[in-house]
């Protein structure tokens, strides 16, 4: 069904936006807005575009990307951030890789 990278959701601090992909609106409101502040909240603090992949093998990854020459996006608080958010929402991020597994890839718990 999906042999691609496919994208979660991601925040934009350059255009204010945030993104949800509508494949996942499935997913219970209160992990949508925990998604929405968890994205948002990142760019804020450090700046650039965050955006959730899971890569093929239902790996969630985060990716950073920024405009050339950004004086305003901070690379070391980026990789701080991400760690911060990979150990206080452990559970929050497994889960959704277990969603994607068995709803997305069809895989058997």
């Amino acid at each position: 069904m999906y042999e691609e990278k496919v994208v979660l959701c991601g925040a934009n601090s350059y255009e204010k936006k945030y993104y949800l992909n509508p494949d996942f609106e499935a997913l219970p409101q209160e992990i949508q807005d925990e998604l929405k502040i968890l994205c948002v909240l990142y760019t804020e603090d450090v700046g650039g575009i965050l955006t959730l992949v899971f890569e093929e093998d239902g790996t969630l990854c985060f990716e950073v990307t920024t405009e050339d020459f950004d004086p305003m996006f901070d690379e070391i608080g980026s990789k701080l951030k991400i760690k911060e958010i990979q150990q206080t929402k452990e559970e929050l991020l497994r889960s959704l890789e277990l969603y994607y597994k068995v709803f997305f890839l069809g895989e058997e718990i």
